[in-house]
């Protein structure tokens, strides 16, 4: 079965450090994490609502469940902390903890443990 069955709500505390030009962002990067941004709002809109509808559970990893799926264009892409440089990313995640709140991330491929 893909897709998500039931009625989930977005996490908006997780929504800023997805999207291009935020402080959020400068953040991760100069604590020396990734960051793994969508192109814009609409493509994160675009992401989560085809994931919800016809995205595949991944597994349960780290406390939340989760769903995929792969795109054709890219989504987004991952800065590089180290060096600046920009991958494109075309996997995107949804991940929803225990009270049904979800936010979604553009990935390289779906999370492991």
């Amino acid at each position: 079965m893909s897709g998500i069955e039931r009625e989930i709500t977005l996490d908006t505390r997780h929504v800023a450090k997805h999207l291009p030009n935020t402080p959020q962002v400068q953040r991760l990067l100069r604590r020396g994490r990734a960051a793994h941004i969508f192109k814009n709002a609409a493509t994160m809109e675009r992401v989560a609502q085809a994931i919800i509808a016809r995205g595949e559970f991944t597994g349960s990893i780290r406390g939340y469940e989760r769903y995929g799926l792969f795109f054709a264009e890219a989504i987004g892409y991952r800065i590089n902390p180290k060096d600046g440089l920009s991958t494109p990313l075309f996997y995107g995640e949804v991940k929803i903890d225990a009270e049904d709140r979800y936010h979604v991330i553009p990935r390289t491929r779906p999370s492991q443990d």
